[in-house]
């Protein structure tokens, strides 16, 4: 078994430990952070990597109560742009410690507006310029985030749900269920993945969703860069349809998004012409009879609003899969830094730049 596997086998529970801690013993965090957020008319959602596609979810949680929330990478707002009025920042970090982040988490101290931090490491230098931080009390991944990802996309829409009037525990009830499913079905998962001929090494993929949706594709293009080595594109499925669409061809792999709530009918219809046109579909989301013919890794009945945070796992199980057949180590970063501490080049002390001019 690979380590990055090993991961995403525990997460479902690291994810239930989240979850109950946040209606549970961690609550008055959660309400403290809430308070300080809800005082202010404009939130920013910052973070990098796979933090920043967590980022997706939460903007869209914010989004979907009507309270506005802008999301941004934190070295476009660090340096490319000011500060609202009456804002407020929602720092979103599994370490606390990737440059952009303590680099802003520092400017925002120094001009005195408030910041709420989301983080694995509540000793990092981020959650200690922070005026409130959530620690998710996880245990860290192996390289590729995992439950770094998912946890923080969860603690996130759990503390906007907390700043928008939803009580916790009614989530927790509800979400607990899918999580505990989502565990026993990793094994049918894989099978099911291993049997078709959707994975194919080398061959070009296409990841398209909607709605907090976008957090998994963009997440997923990340686990196909970081996990297989191998590059994808990550669109907005309505996005996909204003001109990208003329690369499909047949050999084309796409994996879609189904939400039950919002468009499935259309992005059902939109995965058959794709299939007609040549292409490969992958679709993920809950029981649909219309969905028969098509590859369906089919997640445990969960609302809408929170699948994002259990629809990344067989996606996850896919990148794991297709590093075994492209006989790539999924366990190992070949030039990525665990955490990104420097700018500049793509490793430490321009070890890159150096050994590509020798």
């Amino acid at each position: 078994m690979t380590r990055f596997l090993a991961d995403i086998e525990r997460q479902p529970g690291a994810l239930r430990g989240i979850l109950s801690a946040a209606a549970g013993k961690n609550h008055d965090k959660y309400t403290q952070a809430a308070e300080l957020l809800r005082r202010h008319s404009c939130i920013y959602v910052v973070g990098m990597g796979a933090s920043w596609h967590a980022g997706m979810a939460v903007a869209s949680y914010f989004h979907s109560r009507r309270r506005v929330a802008m999301l941004f990478d934190a070295a476009e707002l660090l340096n490319h742009g000011d500060f609202a009025e009456n804002c407020c920042v929602l720092l979103l970090s599994r370490s606390g410690r990737s440059k952009e982040l303590v680099d802003l988490a520092h400017a925002l101290r120094e001009r005195r507006i408030p910041v709420v931090s989301v983080t694995n490491d509540a000793s990092s230098p981020m959650a200690a310029a922070s005026d409130c931080a959530i620690d998710l009390e996880a245990l860290f991944d192996t390289n590729v985030s995992v439950t770094m990802y998912s946890g923080i996309a969860l603690a996130g829409c759990l503390l906007a749900a907390e700043v928008c009037g939803q009580p916790l525990e009614p989530i927790r009830t509800m979400l607990d269920p899918a999580l505990a499913a989502v565990e026993l079905r990793i094994a049918r998962w894989a099978e099911q993945l291993d049997a078709s001929d959707w994975l194919q090494v080398d061959a070009p993929y296409y990841f398209l969703g909607r709605g907090p949706g976008m957090a998994s594709s963009t997440e997923a293009r990340l686990l196909w860069e970081e996990a297989a080595k191998s590059p994808a594109t990550a669109l907005t499925t309505a996005g996909f349809r204003h001109g990208p669409q003329e690369i499909v061809r047949e050999g084309l792999r796409v994996a879609l998004w189904l939400d039950k709530n919002h468009q499935e009918l259309q992005d059902l219809m939109l995965a058959d012409d794709l299939r007609t046109l040549g292409a490969k579909v992958l679709l993920i989301g809950q029981k649909n009879p219309e969905a028969v013919g098509h590859l369906l890794l089919e997640l445990p009945p969960v609302d809408s609003e929170w699948q994002f945070a259990v629809e990344i796992v067989p996606i996850q199980i896919a990148a794991e899969r297709l590093a075994r057949r492209a006989g790539r180590n999924c366990d190992v970063f070949r030039i990525c830094s665990y955490i990104v501490t420097d700018e500049g080049g793509l490793a430490p002390n321009g070890r890159a730049a150096k050994g590509a001019a020798s």
